[in-house]
Parts: structure tokens; C-alpha cells; sequence
């Protein structure tokens, strides 16, 4: 056995020890705040006493031929990230973590990743960064890839520790650290309804809603009624779900699909890809409503059913922030995981998710919203004062008199204006402006009826992705 010490947090902090191997594997769902699945989990240390820092999780790759490249895109990721935060890592612990598909055969499992696990090795050893440990966890039991003893790392491997009965789950108890199962039950949490009869119902709603809104999303005054309804809608919806009786966590998840009929789901989901009713549907995202929020963005995420997959990332991201805001990183991270895997190249989700990975504080952005949601209730304050003193005196119109309308605007970071772009019709690409070409404008009057005629068409849907 490897014999070195790993504490779990900074000095003045409670730490607890770690003498091995059977330590290590006990708690790694603690240092990741649920049981990682399929996954390679790589965790850096630093100083003498081995202090955890950051950590990365990544499905394992199906594909041998791919565990070279990603081992060096793993070792390079965790070693700058490091570099970033808390400094070059000392040393790295490696965590491989797949059942057998007969739950039977962990061994085999340890065998057949052991190439992935030397790749790993190899790569952060390129980078002048050891490896202290690599761990197979399969089918209850641990292997140890470096570890020869076969007295303390046998063959057929040791049992993993019974959950809830070491001292490593005594203290994270006591500091209040809670793991939430597996990553496969908390994806599943997130991800589309399967149930043939449910998917059908859905899938209809979001299909007749799609053409009603695609051509009001292409008209900017529209536009901002779509933003005003969706969010309306998306409110009670909230205060619905909140004043929803209490269910355990098994069953509150079916209680809150209960609560929101088809169409309704649809209208959100919709609206939601617009970028500026999204950023306005992120300002709920502390206090008692972050809960309801968090509610409806995680049932919204599930009606996204069969050819919309894609507008799932707008839902997911939403909830991967509330997550995040309210400190639940763990669920955060998985939530904009799955929103990458619906839309890689969706912009929100790609920053958040780099930024609750680097540990970077959330009350930035936090403030960023709290400062728009004032200037936009300033804004529709001046426009309902503006109406009531027309209405008080008349039209300025009936007295030849030329109305002034008086609009504040917020200023963007880049000094320009935010424009909306109009939602990609289905089956269309995207594809990558070349040098010098310029970006398609949003569709000119004449052919808003060909678009919504090609919007008509089953499976198709309108998108976004900022």
C-alpha cells in the first residue's frame, strides 16, 4: 500500500486523514457530493500534507482509441486549472468508476481500463506532476494501479465500506456535506420523459406552439410580448409548484410534472429560447422563489422530448445556475454537463459551467442580474407613467402635436446594443462564417411565411444559442 496522507480541507479547517487506499475510494463521493458513474475523477493535491484542491470528472470514453488523447486533455486541464487557482499541484489521485455489466465481473472491469489508467499516469507524468494513487472502483470493490502489496491490494480486490459507517461519513455529517446518490440518479432527474404515451403529448404541444411563435420572434415589438408572456407564465407556474404540498424527494419530481399541462410546458420552453427572456428568468435565482425556479426549470428540461432535445440547454443551464447560486455545486455541474451534451455550443452553459468548475464566486453575475431586473422595472415604470399621463391629457396626435417617447436603455459591457437573433428553423446547421463573410440577417418580411410554413413541419422547433 501506498502509505501518504491526504487532507480534506485547508489549515484552521476540520480535516480528516487519509491513510490508503480504502480511505480514498470511501471518500470520493464526498469530495464529489454524489457517487460518480462511468466516470474518471482526477483530484489534485498540494503541500506536504496532500491537501485536496481542485478536481475534474469526465464519462469514460467507450472507445480505447480515445483514452490517449483524452488523458492528455485530463492531465493538461487539471494541471493549468490548478495553476490558476491554488498553484501546480503536488501530486494527483486517479479514480476510475464502472460497474460490470453483470455486476458480477469487476475484475475484468479493472483489467480492460488498466491501459486508460497508464495513459492517465503517462500524461501527468509529462507534465512533471506525479500520480500517487490511481483507484478502480467496480461492482463494491477497489483495485489499486499502483499498489504491488498483494496483502493490502489483493487480487480480487477489497470491499468498499459499508455507506454512512466510516469516519470519513461521520465527518462530512457533522460538517453538513450530503452526498445526492448517484450521477445517474441525479442525470435522470434532468433528462426527457420516456413514457410513450407522455412523449407523444408533448411532443404535439411543443409541435403546435412552434409555428404560432416562430413568426412573432422574428417581429422585434413581438418579440417583447413573447418575453412579457413567457414570463408571466413562467411565474405562476412557480408559485404554483410552490404552493404544491411538500413530497419527499422521491415523488416530487412526479408531483411537479402533474402541475404543468403540456401547453403550458411548451410556451416556456419556447419562450426560454429567446437569449433576453432567458437572462431575465435567471434573475430568479436567490431567495424563496430560487427553489420554485429550480423546480420548473428541472420539469421543463424533462418535457424536452424527441427532436427537442436542443432547447433542453436553455432549461438545464437556468437550473445548473440556480444550482449553483444556492451553493449546491455538485448539482450545478451536472445540470450544465447535460446542457453541453444538448447543445455544445450553447454560450451560457459554457461559461457557467467553467466557472462553478474554477471556483470563482457566483455574486458577480448575482449582482449583474440584480442591477438589469432594476433598470428593467425602472424602464416599465417610465412607460406605465408615460401611458397614464397620455391617457390624463390626451393625445398629443389629436392636437397636432408631435408625442415624445422616452426609453431607457442599459448600457451593454462592449458599448452596443443587444440584438435578437431569430430562431434557427429545424433541420437547419450551423455552420461557421468564413473569413471576411458575414452573418445572415434575420429573414426580411416576404419570406417569414416560408420560414413558418418550414416551422410547421413535425419535429421542428425554434432555437436559440447564446
Amino acid at each position: 500500500m501506498n502509505k501518504h496522507h491526504e487532507s480534506t480541507g485547508p489549515a484552521g479547517e476540520q480535516q480528516i486523514t487519509l491513510r490508503g487506499p480504502a480511505d480514498l475510494a470511501d471518500a470520493l463521493p464526498y469530495l464529489m457530493g454524489f457517487y460518480p458513474n462511468d466516470s474518471v475523477v482526477m483530484v489534485a493535491l498540494h503541500g506536504g500534507q496532500g491537501r485536496f484542491g481542485g478536481r475534474l470528472r469526465l464519462g469514460i470514453p467507450q472507445a480505447p482509441g480515445e483514452w490517449g488523447p483524452v488523458a492528455d486533455q485530463l492531465a493538461e486541464c487539471l494541471v493549468s486549472g490548478s495553476e490558476r487557482r491554488e498553484g501546480r499541484p503536488d501530486a494527483i489521485v486517479i479514480f476510475l468508476c464502472q460497474d460490470s455489466p453483470d455486476g458480477a465481473s469487476g475484475r475484468l472491469t479493472m483489467e480492460r481500463l488498466r491501459p486508460f489508467a497508464q495513459r492517465l499516469r503517462t500524461a501527468c507524468g509529462a507534465l512533471d506532476v506525479p500520480v500517487l494513487e490511481a483507484l478502480c472502483l467496480s461492482d463494491g470493490r477497489y483495485w489499486s494501479y499502483c499498489c504491488p502489496d498483494p496483502r493490502c491490494c489483493p487480487d480480487q480486490g477489497s470491499p468498499l465500506a459499508m455507506p454512512g459507517t466510516t469516519v470519513m461519513a461521520a465527518a462530512a455529517t457533522y460538517a453538513g456535506v450530503h452526498v445526492r446518490g448517484t450521477l445517474r440518479d441525479m442525470e435522470a432527474r434532468l433528462q426527457p420523459w420516456r413514457a410513450p404515451a407522455a412523449v407523444r403529448a408533448q411532443e404535439k404541444a411543443l409541435d403546435t406552439a412552434g409555428p404560432v411563435l416562430l413568426p412573432r420572434l422574428l417581429d422585434e415589438r413581438a418579440r417583447r410580448e413573447v418575453t412579457a408572456e413567457t414570463l408571466r407564465l413562467a411565474r405562476r407556474l412557480m408559485d404554483r409548484i410552490e404552493d404544491a404540498q411538500p413530497a419527499p424527494p422521491a415523488l416530487a419530481d412526479a408531483g411537479d410534472d402533474q402541475l404543468i399541462g403540456s401547453d403550458e410546458a411548451a410556451a416556456v420552453i419556447l419562450g426560454l429560447q429567446d437569449r433576453e427572456t432567458r437572462d431575465k428568468a435567471a434573475a430568479w435565482m436567490e431567495g424563496p422563489e430560487a427553489q420554485s425556479a429550480l423546480r420548473l426549470w428541472r420539469t421543463l428540461a424533462r418535457r424536452c422530448v424527441g427532436p427537442y432535445g436542443e432547447h433542453a440547454a436553455a432549461p438545464l443551464t437556468l437550473a445548473g445556475w440556480v444550482s449553483w447560486s444556492t451553493g449546491d455545486e455538485p448539482g450545478a455541474r451536472v445540470a450544465l454537463s447535460l446542457a453541453l451534451r444538448a447543445d455544445p455550443d450553447y454560450t451560457f452553459a459554457q461559461l457557467l459551467h467553467r466557472a462553478c468548475n474554477e471556483g470563482l464566486d457566483p455574486e458577480a453575475l448575482r449582482r449583474c442580474l440584480r442591477e438589469a431586473a432594476d433598470a428593467d422595472a425602472d424602464e416599465e415604470q417610465a412607460g406605465a407613467d408615460a401611458e397614464a399621463v397620455e391617457a390624463a391629457t390626451g393625445s398629443g396626435a389629436e392636437r397636432g402635436a408631435t408625442p415624445l417617447h422616452v426609453r431607457r436603455v442599459r448600457a451593454l459591457p462592449d458599448g452596443g446594443r443587444r440584438r435578437a437573433r431569430a430562431p434557427r428553423p429545424p433541420g437547419v446547421g450551423r455552420h461557421k462564417a468564413s473569413p471576411g463573410s458575414t452573418r445572415p440577417r434575420v429573414p426580411a418580411a416576404g419570406r417569414r411565411t416560408r420560414d413558418a410554413r418550414l416551422y410547421s413541419r413535425r419535429g421542428s422547433r425554434a432555437r436559440r444559442h447564446d
